[in-house]
């Protein structure tokens, strides 16, 4: 049994779809378990100056943003003591009675038709200084996104760490009909789950999606002719580049750091193997020798070594190989099944399905610089994990009242969220920084 969930990890992860519905439908974020402790703060709603109604409610989405984080309790705007939305009216004493240290307050001017600019400032209330102060232009269609970029500043400012809401994830969508799947998309939506687009639809299955380092490329698994294929896709231009169509398998892509190569599984020669292409030349070089089932590689930060799962010894567990050569080395070696790596940007942890003792598939997290693992989710079916480009979050797919949704998890296990729309969704891929 667990031998067939390796192989089917070469191939694609489907789960029978039990809802058809638009395929454009917004995510929706649930969060099931917050942290104790999280910092109070205040995001005031942003003032409007411009015909009609404001287009985007900036400060509940920089609200949403900073409580999805984990590390901070917006204040409702209900329990506010004040609502100021100029430095000179911020009663900083009021904020400070009730605990709230920092205070976010800002406005959204029409400059233009469908133009606007978006100017916020940050407050430390104990000190009564202003930490930061911007103003971002934006048309109608970019004012989320400038609203992700002010909870980055504030989420950077305040905890250090450089904020991941102004990135993007991808997945893949599903529709059903008589209960079969008739329909597979690759989808990109924010990280928040807003303004999801279909990137590629086909009847035939569609799998892997995997970002390139700038952000500007998926790479994903296509079987619209029958047979697996993986591609390449140019998400400005949607101009698609067919990588390897081989006979047999042709699965798991994952870019290199630097995106020149591509590190897949191909079945051509009889067996699993890992194979990296240099992508300017089409070359193909060979990572892996074993007769065993080789897949699913993810490159360490360095760039000259993977990742990968293999049951070589036995059972489906992670090694490490550099792909100039040399042996693999076992990394986990806790419990019968360990697969599908995600590597942290910062190349201490990996993030893996693991089989835990209630015989279902959880997120498992391993620290390389320990070796020591924990078990950051509890549920009977989790898989494709992904991390977030600053390392703070694990997305990955589940299964929810009996559909498939995707789960957010922090890296420490001590924040959960869902997200869940009308359709089956599964297999996410967290975007870099991008350039």
């Amino acid at each position: 049994m667990k031998l067939k969930r390796l192989v089917s990890l070469c191939v694609f992860s489907l789960a029978i779809a039990l809802f058809a519905s638009s395929a454009r439908a917004d995510l929706n974020i649930t969060i099931t378990q917050g942290a104790v402790g999280a910092t109070p703060i205040g995001i005031v709603p942003f003032a409007w100056s411009g015909k009609g109604k404001v287009p985007q409610k900036i400060g509940a989405i920089v609200s949403n943003d900073l409580l999805r984080s984990g590390l901070f309790a917006p204040l409702a705007p209900g329990k506010m003591p004040q609502q100021p939305t100029q430095p000179s009216a911020i009663n900083f004493n009021a904020w400070t009675q009730i605990g709230v240290s920092d205070i976010v307050i800002g406005g959204v001017q029409e400059v233009s038709p469908g133009q606007y600019a978006v100017r916020f400032q940050l407050f430390d209330t104990l000190q009564g200084q202003q930490l930061l102060g911007y103003t971002i232009h934006a048309s109608k269609a970019q004012l989320r996104q400038a609203a992700h970029r002010i909870s980055d500043l504030v989420y950077q400012k305040l905890t250090g760490q450089r904020g991941a809401f102004n990135t993007h994830i991808a997945y893949v969508s599903t529709d059903a009909k008589n209960g079969r799947i008739v329909r597979y998309r690759i989808m990109v939506a924010d990280a928040d789950g807003h303004d999801a687009h279909v990137v590629y639809s086909s009847k035939q299955p569609l799998s892997a999606p995997t970002w390139s380092p700038n952000g500007k490329y998926l790479a994903y698994v296509s079987f619209e002719n029958g047979n697996s294929a993986i591609y390449i896709q140019n998400l400005a231009t949607a101009k698609r580049r067919l990588i390897s169509d081989r006979p047999g398998l042709n699965s798991a892509p994952a870019f290199s750091p630097d995106g020149s190569k591509l590190a897949m599984t191909l079945t051509h020669d009889g067996h699993a193997e890992i194979y990296v292409m240099n992508l300017a030349t089409h070359h193909l070089t060979q990572i892996t020798h074993d007769p065993s089932i080789n897949t699913g590689a993810a490159w360490m930060p360095n760039g000259q070594s993977i990742v990968f799962t293999s049951d070589r010894g036995g059972s489906p567990q992670l090694y490490v190989k550099s792909i100039n050569g040399g042996a693999a080395q076992r990394l986990t070696f806790d419990g019968i099944y360990n697969a599908g790596a995600a590597v942290s940007p910062s190349g201490g942890k990996v993030a893996f399905v693991h089989a835990n003792t209630h015989g279902g598939f959880s997120i498992g997290l391993l620290n390389l610089n320990t070796g020591q693992m924990q078990n950051l989710t509890h549920g009977q079916l989790d898989e494709s994990p992904s991390f977030a480009p600053n390392g703070s979050m694990v997305l990955y797919s589940t299964v929810y009242q009996g559909k498939n949704v995707l789960a957010e998890v922090s890296a420490d296990g001590r924040v959960r969220q869902r997200l869940s729309g009308p359709n089956n969704v599964s297999q996410p891929a967290w975007s870099p920084f991008g350039d």
